[in-house]
């Protein structure tokens, strides 16, 4: 079981709203327990009473508590239908506890006690309850509740505005249960479409820069592809005839190829490299957008950093940027950038842990290749263009639950060559 500061926002959320509702639940459980032992109900209520009702009250916390997770559960679910065996035994043990109170202070003189061991008895059943139908369903069924209590009260022994004010007293507390249960719950659901939305864009993002990948190679091939198969085609029909002209034709189909190819790789080169300056201005601008505060460090006017080395540092911090997006629940990241015994050191630590997905921490944009023809994603892909520089990469929890990634590169092997400017 995960502690708490491992869990992301999302998940604390979650667990606290659903805890909360547990609570309200098992209070309501535990205050009836307390009513059914006080000295009037154990001396002048009869013992079967007495000794049923304790336990009709454990079976509906236990009965009830079942049917809230699954109420709570479906209601994060629209269109999920609870099932009668999820709700029937729950409203039975409700309505027996109600009745098993009812029948003790028919017996025994607890007037002052008795709207308190009502309401209490009927939270259990109404925290789930309010939960698997519309509002406008809910009050009316609490409204047919309260019309039952107004005609069985009075059967206690009690004058008519001793009644009303009970039954109001439990109408409260029931209603105020009904509106407290379902809005947390409401503002649960509206946390999880906004991750879910949050998640979209991100896909979205991802999406566009393939298409845009694609637009760019299909400009590129599919003209050269189309003079290629037309000079070739010319060149056969030529060599057939053998004319001399189908050396040239073919000479030219050479020519366009090897174009194409050093285009291709132009444009591959250029969607691999990443900019360290022009990748921690967006990383500031992102992280800002999305509502993370995003501080990102430099020493003096800059680094003189070899050309490789800011592409590959360039890469970390759009992998961990876009984990931090993707993948966790920040409120803070801090990007430092700095030069220690002649090795570049670049720091990313946010204060919310990446969630899992996968053996890295996420894809990169548009799964694009990492060095070496291997997979850029993650970890892996970023170590592999660290090690291309003789650099390393560290990952993992830093101080005070936050998560922090280290990339370190020495300096000695390569020259240096224009700064990089990052504004404090």
């Amino acid at each position: 079981m995960k502690s708490w500061s491992g869990r992301s926002g999302l998940a604390k959320v979650d667990l606290y709203t659903r805890v909360t509702a547990y609570m309200l639940l098992w209070s309501a459980v535990f205050v009836l327990g307390l009513l059914l032992l006080v000295r009037p109900i154990r001396h002048e209520a009869p013992l079967f009473l007495v000794v049923t009702a304790p336990l009709l009250n454990l079976a509906n916390g236990v009965l009830c508590h079942r049917f809230l997770r699954r109420a709570m559960d479906a209601y994060l679910r629209p269109g999920t239908v609870l099932p009668a065996r999820t709700v029937l035994p729950a409203a039975a043990a409700g309505a027996a506890t109600a009745g098993a109170v009812l029948l003790e202070a028919a017996t025994a003189d607890v007037p002052e006690l008795l709207p308190g061991m009502l309401g209490a008895a009927l939270v259990p059943f109404l925290a789930g309850h309010c939960l698997t139908l519309r509002p406008r369903t809910v009050a009316l069924h609490q409204a047919l509740i309260v019309g039952v209590l107004l005609a069985l009260v009075p059967l206690t022994g009690r004058d008519l505005a001793a009644s009303v004010v009970g039954v109001a007293t439990v109408a409260f507390v029931t209603g105020w249960l009904a509106v407290t249960v379902r809005v947390s719950l409401w503002v649960l659901g509206v946390v999880f479409e906004l991750r879910e939305a949050r998640d979209v864009q991100a896909r979205l993002a991802v999406a566009e820069e393939r298409l845009r990948f694609g637009r760019d190679l299909h400009d590129i091939l599919g003209r050269n592809l189309s003079v290629i198969a037309l000079k070739s085609e010319l060149a056969v029909q030529l060599a057939r005839r053998e004319r001399p002209e189908a050396v040239d034709q073919m000479t030219e189909v050479q020519r366009i190829a090897r174009e194409s190819q050093r285009e291709v790789r132009d444009v591959v080169r250029g969607y691999r490299e990443a900019d360290l300056r022009v990748e921690l201005e967006g990383a500031r601008g992102v992280l800002g957008a999305a509502g993370i505060d995003c501080a990102v460090e430099s020493p003096g006017p800059g680094l003189d950093l070899p050309g490789e080395v800011r592409s590959a540092l360039g890469w970390v911090v759009r992998e961990t940027t876009t984990n931090v997006l993707r993948h966790g629940d920040a409120r803070r990241c801090a990007i430092v950038l700095s030069e220690e015994e002649d090795t570049v050191l670049l720091t990313v630590e946010n204060d919310g842990l990446p969630r899992p997905s996968g053996p890295g921490l996420v894809s990169g944009a548009g799964g694009t290749p990492g060095a070496g023809g291997a997979p850029g994603s993650g970890l892996a892909g970023l170590r592999e263009r660290l090690t291309a520089v003789g650099g390393t990469l560290e990952a993992g929890p830093g101080e005070a639950g936050t998560f922090l990634v280290t990339a370190r590169i020495p300096l000695s092997r390569t020259p240096r060559t224009s700064p990089v400017e990052v504004d404090r």
